[in-house]
């Protein structure tokens, strides 16, 4: 199999969440492939669960030669290494790692969507990944990453972070 250009978009909003994004690069590139870029930090207000804490997100794009199921693994084997508990959906969490795309690739199987069900509309994910991928085009509905943010419905406001982190 070939490489596959695959984007992934990382969040938390527990612990120290630069360090644990920071630490989900490293262990990205060493068990799925190159981190050919990658976005800025961005807090957002939680979303879906809104009596929590800020998350931290950034859009990284990986060079990858892992099949989609293997990428997946990779993924959650990587939010297993920052501690991830799945005690609640939408709760609170160190480390959320999704596979926003797979190449063009349309994938649906019990355990992976791609590309990723929910992005057109959700701010937090597509203001990342419109930094380091504004022309990436949705293979589905046709329309660039820069397109969908134009027309997002999500109010919630996305800040990029500049300078030292830390929300203990």
């Amino acid at each position: 199999m070939s490489d596959v250009l695959a984007y992934l978009l990382l969040g938390g909003n527990l612990g120290d969440r630069a360090a644990h994004l920071q630490q989900a690069r490293q262990n990205l590139a060493a068990a799925a492939g190159e981190i050919v870029a990658a976005s800025a930090y961005y807090e957002t207000a939680a979303w879906g669960r809104e009596d929590q804490p800020a998350f931290l997100n950034q859009a990284l794009a990986v060079r990858t030669a892992l099949p989609a199921a293997a990428l997946l693994a990779a993924c959650l084997a990587t939010e297993q290494l920052a501690g991830r508990e799945r005690q609640q959906h939408w709760g609170a969490r160190t480390l959320d790692v999704d596979i926003l795309f797979y190449g063009a690739e349309i994938i649906a199987t019990p355990t992976l969507v791609v590309p990723h069900p929910a992005l057109p509309a959700r701010r937090f994910a597509l203001v990342p990944l419109a930094e380091i991928a504004p022309q990436l085009v949705h293979p589905q509905l046709h329309q660039t990453v820069a397109e969908l943010l134009a027309s997002c419905p999500d109010p919630l406001a996305v800040v990029r972070i500049m300078g030292n982190l830390s929300n203990g």
